[in-house]
C-alpha cells in the first residue's frame, strides 16, 4: 500500500512518518529503513451511537511542527462540534513515541475513546505474539527480538487483543470497538491487533486528556523498564526535554544574514524557516550508527509503483553531506566516508544501493551493464570537496584514511572509460541503458577529485593520468553530446544518439563542474543549458513554474521534481557567483537576471512543500501539491545549498561578505 506521510519526527533509534490528520503510517526501528511495525495506529471515539475514526473525511484537520523542532501539532475538527488536538513528540533518548489527545466537545458526549493498533513487529504478521498485562495495563506485541509497546495516562479500562482477520472477525480488534465495548482478550499469536479504551464522559465545552506512549525494544524486560520510568516523569518535562534538544542542534548551523532582500514579500523569513525544516529533516532521514541515510522513508515497501526509497544511494548521500556541511554539520561527511570505504566493492565501485547498515539493497543493477557508474564518480568527487575544505591535521588524516579507497574508485573508473566514454550503464534515473552525459561529468569530476588527492598524497604520476583521462573525457563528451541547439544530449541509447534534453545535463555544470564560466566558451554553453531547460521542461504550476526530469517523462505522470528545479536554480545562482572579473556588463546583467529566475524556482519548490514545510521528491502538476516520495532527502540537500548560494549574493550585492 503506499502510504505518504505530511510529518516525520523521531530520534536516532526510531522514525515515525504520519499522515495529515495523525494517524501513524510507518513506525521504524531500530534503523530507518528496517524494521517498519505498523500497518495501522490512530484514535478513534465511540459518541454512544457509533465510532469517529480520526483518519475519516469527516475531520478538517491543521499540522504543523512546533518552530524549530520535529514535534507536531495535529488539530482535528469534526461537523459535530468535537475538537482532537494531538500533540506528538519522539524523546530524544530512547525509542518512544509520546501522543497527548486533548479530547472537546460542544455538545455532552457520554462514549468511548479508543485507541487502536495493528502492528506487524518485525515486518511480519504471520508469528507475532501478543498480550495484554493488565495489572502494568500494559499491550504488547513482538516477534523474535522487536517489541512494541502501548501504555497510556489515564491508565486503560479495557483492552482487546484480537485477530486482524475478517474469517473470526468477532475476535478482530477494529470490530470489537463498534458497540462501544471491548472483550478483554489477554493474548494472542498469529495476525494480530489491539485496542485501549476509556471512558469518555464530556459536558458541553469539556475536555479529557489521554497520553500514549507507544515504545520499542529488544526485550520484554526493556520495555517495561521504558514505560514504566518515562511514564513517571511529567509530560511538560518531557516536551520541554525535546523542544529544547533540537533547538540546540540547531543553534550549531551556519547562521544566515540575507541582507538587502527587497521587492520578495516574506522572502526571508520563507527561506530562514526552509533552511531550519532541511536541516531537521535530514537530521531524521540519517543513521548515526552506520553515517548513511535513507533517501525516503519507505512508502512503497511492496514495489507496486517503484523500487522503493528506504535505502542509501551514494550519488544523493554525497550531495546530502556536503549540504550539511556547508550548513556547519561537517561530522555527516566524515561518519558517510568511513562507511563508503566499509561498503566499496572489490573492484573499486559502488552498489546501485544499499541497507543502511552497508548490506547490498534489493537491486537492478547487478551487472556491469546494469550499474550506475555515476555514484563511483560522485562519491569521489565529494571526498575531494571534503577534502579541500578541511584544514591541518584534519586533512592529513582524511587523506590517509580515504586514499585506497580513492584509488580504487579511480582505477575502476579509468577501466569503464578507456575510449573517452563511459561504457554502457544504467542512468541516474534508473531507467535506460547506455552513454550519458550526467554519468560523464561525474566521472570526469571523480576522476579530477582523485588527481587532486594524488597530487596532495605525493603520487604525481597517477595524478597526472587520471587528469589526463577525465580531461579526455571532457572533450569527447563536448564533441559527442553537446548540439548546435544548445544544449547536451541524453547520451546514446540503443547505440544512437538521443537528443532528448534532460534536466541531468545540468550536471555537467552542477554538481560537477566540467564546464565552467571562467571560460568565455563554456559560459555561453551554461547559458544556452539554462535556457533550453526553461525553456522545454518547464511546466506551470504553482504560480511558477518546475522542471521536469526530461522530455515526454512519464514516471507518475511526468511530474515536475523539486531536486531537478533546484539543480536549475543552484546554476542560476552559481552562475552568479562565479562570473570573473571583466567579464563585461552582458554577463553582470544575466547574473542579476537569473538571480531573479532562481528566486523564482526557490518560491515554487516551497509552494509545492507539504503543509508542515517538507519537500517533497515532485510536485502534483495537476494539484500543485506534494506528490511522491514524502520528504525526499535530496530535495533537502538541494534546498539547503540554495539559501547557501543566495545568502553570499545578497552579502556581495549588500558589500557584507564575509
Amino acid at each position: 500500500m503506499i502510504r505518504q506521510p505530511n510529518v516525520i519526527l523521531g530520534n536516532d533509534e526510531l522514525l515515525v512518518t504520519m499522515g495529515r490528520k495523525g494517524e501513524i503510517l510507518g513506525l521504524f526501528y531500530p534503523r530507518r529503513d528496517h524494521a517498519q511495525h505498523v500497518e495501522e495506529s490512530l484514535a478513534c471515539i465511540h459518541t454512544g451511537e457509533r465510532l469517529l475514526w480520526t483518519n475519516d473525511n469527516e475531520w478538517h484537520s491543521i499540522q504543523n511542527y512546533i518552530e524549530d523542532t520535529n514535534i507536531v501539532s495535529t488539530k482535528l475538527y469534526h461537523d459535530s462540534g468535537i475538537r482532537i488536538s494531538i500533540l506528538d513528540l519522539v524523546h530524544p533518548e530512547v525509542p518512544v513515541l509520546i501522543r497527548r489527545f486533548k479530547v472537546q466537545s460542544q455538545q455532552k458526549i457520554s462514549g468511548k475513546f479508543f485507541y487502536y493498533s495493528n502492528l506487524n513487529v518485525g515486518e511480519t504478521s504471520k508469528k507475532n505474539s501478543a498480550f495484554c498485562d493488565s495489572e502494568a495495563r500494559l499491550l504488547a506485541q513482538y516477534w523474535q527480538d522487536y517489541y512494541i509497546g502501548i501504555y497510556a495516562l489515564p491508565e486503560f479500562t479495557e483492552w482487546q487483543v484480537g485477530k486482524a482477520m475478517d474469517t473470526i472477525w468477532w475476535t478482530n480488534s477494529k470490530y470489537d470497538m463498534e458497540d462501544g465495548k471491548l472483550q478483554r482478550n489477554k493474548e494472542d499469536i498469529g495476525n494480530i491487533n489491539n485496542a485501549a479504551g476509556w471512558d469518555l464522559e464530556l459536558e458541553a465545552d469539556g475536555a479529557n486528556e489521554f497520553v500514549i506512549f507507544i515504545g520499542a525494544a529488544s526485550s520484554r524486560s526493556l520495555l517495561y523498564k521504558r514505560m514504566r520510568e518515562l511514564s513517571k516523569l511529567p509530560l511538560e518535562h518531557i516536551f520541554e526535554k525535546t523542544r529544547e534538544y533540537w533547538v540546540m542542534w540547531l543553534s550549531k548551523k551556519h547562521v544566515l544574514k540575507m541582507p538587502g532582500i527587497e521587492g520578495h514579500n516574506n522572502l526571508r523569513q520563507e527561506l530562514f524557516n526552509a533552511y531550519n525544516r532541511s536541516l531537521l529533516m535530514l537530521y531524521l532521514l540519517n543513521d548515526r550508527v552506520n553515517g548513511s541515510f535513507v533517501a525516503a522513508p519507505e512508502f512503497d515497501s511492496n514495489f507496486e509503483k517503484c523500487g522503493g526509497y528506504g535505502f542509501c544511494w551514494n550519488r544523493d548521500t554525497s550531495e546530502l553531506v556536503l549540504a550539511l556541511k556547508h550548513s556547519g554539520y561537517p561530522d555527516y561527511c566524515d561518519r558517510f566516508f568511513k562507511w563508503c570505504i566499509r561498503t566499496q566493492l572489490p573492484d573499486g565501485s559502488w552498489f546501485q544501493r544499499y541497507w543502511l547498515n552497508g548490506d547490498i539493497a534489493p537491486s537492478w543493477g547487478n551487472f556491469d551493464y546494469s550499474t550506475q557508474i555515476d555514484e563511483t564518480g560522485a562519491t569521489l568527487h565529494a571526498m575531494d570537496v571534503y577534502y579541500r575544505i578541511l584544514e591541518g591535521l584534519k586533512k592529513v588524516e582524511f587523506l590517509e584514511e580515504v586514499w585506497v579507497s580513492v584509488l580504487r574508485a579511480a582505477e575502476y573508473l579509468m577501466k569503464r572509460t578507456k575510449s573517452g566514454l563511459h561504457e554502457s550503464c544504467m542512468d541516474l534515473w534508473e531507467t535506460y541503458y547506455g552513454i550519458f552525459t550526467y554519468t560523464n561529468a561525474s566521472i570526469y569530476a571523480g576522476l579530477m577529485g582523485a588527481s587532486h588527492l594524488a597530487e596532495e598524497n605525493g603520487e604525481s604520476g597517477m595524478a597526472r593520468r587520471w587528469k589526463k583521462r577525465a580531461d579526455f573525457i571532457k572533450q569527447a563528451t563536448i564533441d559527442r553530446f553537446w548540439l548546435q541547439e544548445g544544449y547536451f544530449a541524453k547520451g546514446i541509447i540503443h547505440e544512437k544518439l538521443d537528443k532528448t534534453l534532460d534536466a541531468s545535463v545540468l550536471g555537467a555544470y552542477i554538481p560537477f563542474r566540467m564546464i565552467s564560466p571562467e571560460d568565455p566558451v563554456e559560459r555561453d554553453m551554461i547559458l544556452f543549458l539554462i535556457e533550453n531547460i526553461q525553456k522545454k521542461l518547464s511546466i506551470p504550476i504553482n504560480n511558477g513554474y518546475g522542471i521536469k526530469r526530461y522530455e515526454n517523462d512519464t514516471y507518475i505522470d511526468g511530474n515536475p521534481w523539486i531536486v531537478t528545479t533546484l539543480w536549475l536554480s543552484e546554476a542560476m545562482f552559481a552562475f552568479a557567483l562565479d562570473l570573473p572579473e571583466g567579464a563585461g556588463d552582458q554577463y553582470a546583467e544575466e547574473a542579476k537576471k537569473l538571480t531573479e529566475e532562481g528566486i523564482k524556482c526557490l518560491r515554487w519548490a516551497l509552494a509545492g512543500a507539504t503543509s508542515t514545510g517538507l519537500l517533497p521528491e515532485q510536485v502534483d502538476k495537476s494539484t500543485g501539491k506534494s506528490a511522491w516520495a514524502i520528504p525526499l532527502g535530496w530535495s533537502g540537500a538541494l534546498m539547503l545549498n540554495n539559501i547557501i548560494l543566495f545568502d553570499k549574493i545578497c552579502r556581495r550585492n549588500a558589500g557584507n561578505q564575509e
